[in-house]
């Protein structure tokens, strides 16, 4: 039960009028009385609340930075109107645009309330309860009830790196030779023959070709495919560091889109996990039309664990799910201390097997911080600024002289990274190098 402020008012005035006509003991219980017969009275006219049926309808999913609806129908099975608000109740991550809602539902009749999402984050935003307050025909009190009605909606990385995607994919497709250029498909699988035209390589001739054809016949190539591309998110403590607008691990969940989407283009097999010190995601065998969907449902819950990664257990998790060869494609933090203490001495068993693409983001303010000559703090600063970057260099250039040469390492800003790391996959994948 709630009550209004129209009783507020009446009870106001029952005062007044105690006071001025009939001020004594008998006039404070009559006017009392008055005032708590009119509040029953329009509650027991008011529309049942636990009566109510309630169902949602809507979106389920949607990208992070983009807004979603979602329906809730509330149906009046009861004999008298039900008129009040609707308090729909999520997270303040959900970005809820107005959660209370003027209610006025018929008897037998059904309302439909939208209510409009802007989430902030990522993950599943999960509806809590519904509050309906059903307020009596005076307007002096109200019933009040919660209600359960269970949605969630998940809310998707935002790939802002999608934009880079049309410039790779035409790359892709000079490697692939199928572009009306001049020059020969790159790459070490042999293709087909065709006849030699003006700017061909000579070496590509087929002398064996040419001795039974009138026409002189070139080789052409294409790029490897077929091949496996595993894609590690590192989601330890170190992920969790805001660079930017985001952490981290946003910036290497959207490198890993635009990779994943290249690649799969390509004709090669990608899979994803994502770890610290256990398995926090996992898609395999899934195929090129259904990856993408896949990545993003599977990263969308995932957000970085305060804990020292176990990069043994990677190691061995990487191990015991690629029997074949394949481009490992780790994204974690190139800090020197866990990268020394932790990453470098397990990465023998992974490199003798496999080549290891790793992937870093740099903090642009500490490059910038490295420049400053302002004043003595800035002098400070800046040579704080620049060990750091020594530093990180020195376990770069320890972690590339891994495996006999096995080793990449992409070390770049969060704007720069996703078109930094495809562009070094598809240089592996023009030299043959998967």
């Amino acid at each position: 039960m709630a009550l209004t402020g129209r009783a507020g008012l009446l009870a106001l005035l029952g005062a007044v009028v105690v006071g001025l006509a009939v001020p004594s003991a008998a006039g404070v219980l009559a006017v009392s009385g008055v005032v708590l017969l009119a509040v029953l009275v329009d509650l027991l006219l008011a529309g049942s609340v636990r009566g109510l049926r309630l169902s949602r309808s809507g979106d389920t999913t949607v990208r992070l930075g983009e807004s979603a609806e979602v329906r809730l129908a509330v149906h009046n099975p009861g004999g008298r109107p039900v008129r009040g608000l609707l308090r729909d109740a999520w997270p303040p991550s959900a970005g809820v645009r107005g959660d209370r809602h003027p209610l006025a539902v018929p008897p037998g009749q059904r309302q439909t309330v939208v209510v409009a999402l802007l989430p902030t984050r990522r993950g599943d935003r999960r509806a809590h309860r519904v509050t309906v307050r059903s307020v009596g025909p005076l307007g002096l009190a109200a019933r009040q009830g919660s209600h359960s009605v269970p949605w969630a909606v998940r809310v998707l990385p935002p790939f802002h790196a999608r934009r880079h995607l049309p410039g790779r994919l035409e790359r892709l497709r000079e490697l692939d030779g199928r572009r009306a250029t001049l020059i020969r498909g790159q790459g070490t699988e042999f293709d087909s023959l065709r006849e030699y035209v003006i700017g061909d390589d000579v070496r590509s001739i087929d002398w064996r070709a040419t001795a039974r054809s009138p026409q002189t016949m070139v080789r052409t190539w294409r790029p490897e495919r077929d091949r496996h591309v595993v894609l590690v998110l590192d989601t330890g403590r170190t992920a969790a560091g805001r660079i930017g607008d985001g952490t981290r691990l946003d910036t290497a969940m959207d490198a890993a889109l635009l990779l994943a989407a290249v690649a799969s283009r390509a004709g090669d097999q990608v899979d994803l996990l994502a770890y610290d010190r256990a398995v926090r995601a996992s898609v395999q065998g899934v195929s090129a039309a259904e990856l993408l969907p896949a990545l993003v449902n599977a990263m969308a819950p995932l957000e970085p664990e305060l804990v020292e990664s176990d990069a043994r257990g990677m190691v061995g998790e990487i191990l015991r799910r690629t029997r074949r060869r394949s481009l490992v494609v780790l994204l974690t933090g190139l800090d020197p201390a866990p990268l020394e203490q932790g990453l470098l001495p397990v990465l023998a068993p992974l490199t003798s097997r496999h080549r290891l693409l790793v992937a870093g983001v740099s903090d642009p303010k500490v490059t910038r911080m490295a420049r400053g000559r302002g004043d003595v703090e800035a002098v400070y600063a800046a040579a704080a600024a620049e060990r750091t970057l020594a530093e990180r260099r020195h376990a770069i250039a320890l972690l590339s002289r891994q495996g006999g040469g096995a080793v990449e390492v992409v070390d770049a800003t969060p704007g720069e990274l996703p078109p930094a790391l495809t562009d070094r996959y598809l240089d592996l994948k023009a030299a043959g190098r998967l």
